[in-house]
């Protein structure tokens, strides 16, 4: 899944590139797939690039899509013996 592709928007530089205007399209069901939450908040990361080939027919000069990338479960999560040593005071 980390290989997977998931264009959401498009954008325009502005300002000599110092910024990017995109709009999203959120009617795309991935978007609700790949949110998370942190802190009791909610959260969908992305990335935003430049396209290319530059602007497109529309003028749209970068491409969003959906960051899928997510840690290995196994890997991420420390064992309870190693989480119980971090905790003492010695």
């Amino acid at each position: 899944m980390a290989d997977e592709k998931i264009y959401v928007g498009n954008g325009i530089s502005k300002f000599d590139g110092d910024q990017v205007e995109f709009s999203l399209d959120l009617s795309n069901p991935a978007i609700k797939e790949h949110m998370f939450e942190f802190n009791g908040k909610n959260y969908l990361k992305l990335i935003v690039g430049a396209k290319k080939d530059g602007a497109d027919e529309y003028g749209k000069t970068h491409w969003v899509r959906i960051n899928t990338w997510k840690p290995d479960e196994k890997k991420a999560a420390p064992s309870k013996a190693k989480a119980e040593e971090e905790e003492m005071p010695f």
